[in-house]
């Protein structure tokens, strides 16, 4: 069996509405694995640069030297990502995101170095970054390429929820999102079923989020609600009752590839 690993990224999706929103896709990989809360350490702000860098690369933030959506002061060259690393070990990368930084030089970035990328376009008219167009754009590459092609190692990621929480707050548009991106993230699910050689391959999938939110929306605080994050897998040695935190991820999925 040829082992392969997806990884969703969802930002700022927080825990208490994950479990109270429609989400069977999410549910379905928690029944089959785990899902748990963890708390982001003290040293890494409650804002999306530091968290997917720490998710990325496996240290925090005193290390990787992000602070904040400004990545231009990182110090990642001396700490590679999980799919850097996968690259570097003969494997083969993919990673896509509505947010540039990430996978693009936007902000001082990428923190993610793949090799094979996408970053879809805003839609006319409106500023990069997640919403419902830019998403649904990483949902069809994502399934183009996951149907499909060679990939051992995968970053997904879709950034709506967020843009939701501070736009409008917490309220039922963000419930609606969840829900529009748990859709997503079981398109996606689908096309990697759909591979030709599907049942001779074992898929480790891991998703988590990078902080949540106040009831009011806005994030970047010391309160539990903003420093609440989570975590979800299946795959070999992940059951329920797993615990583990965002710097574990990168331990995770190469641990899963077989790559020390």
């Amino acid at each position: 069996m040829t082992a392969r690993v997806l990884v969703f990224g969802l930002d700022g999706l927080r825990f208490d509405r994950l479990q109270s929103s429609p989400t069977p896709h999410l549910d379905a990989i928690a029944a089959e694995g785990f899902l748990a809360p963890t708390r982001i350490r003290d040293v890494n702000p409650t804002i999306s640069g530091p968290c997917w860098a720490t998710i990325a690369t496996g240290v925090h933030a005193d290390e990787h030297g992000i602070l904040g959506n400004d990545l231009s002061a990182h110090r990642l060259d001396g700490y590679p990502c999980f799919l850097a690393k996968a690259t570097a070990a003969g494997l083969a990368s993919y990673g896509v995101a509505s947010w540039p930084p990430l996978l693009t030089g936007d902000s001082g970035g990428p923190i993610f170095r793949p090799a094979v990328s996408f970053t879809p376009d805003p839609e006319p008219g409106t500023p990069a970054g997640g919403n419902s167009f830019t998403d649904q754009a990483v949902a069809d590459h994502a399934c183009e390429v996951l149907s499909a092609s060679d990939v051992d190692v995968a970053f997904v990621y879709f950034g709506a929820v967020d843009e939701v929480g501070h736009e409008i707050g917490t309220g039922a548009e963000y419930d609606a999102m969840i829900a529009e991106t748990d859709a997503r993230v079981g398109r996606v699910l689908a096309a990697v079923a759909s591979r030709p050689a599907f049942a001779e391959e074992t898929w480790t999938v891991l998703a988590v989020t990078d902080h949540g939110h106040l009831d009011g929306g806005g994030h970047g605080g010391d309160t539990d609600l903003e420093r609440t994050a989570w975590i979800a897998g299946r795959g070999p040695g992940l059951v329920n009752g797993s615990v583990y935190e965002h710097a574990d991820i990168p331990v995770l999925v190469l641990s899963a590839l077989g790559v020390a």
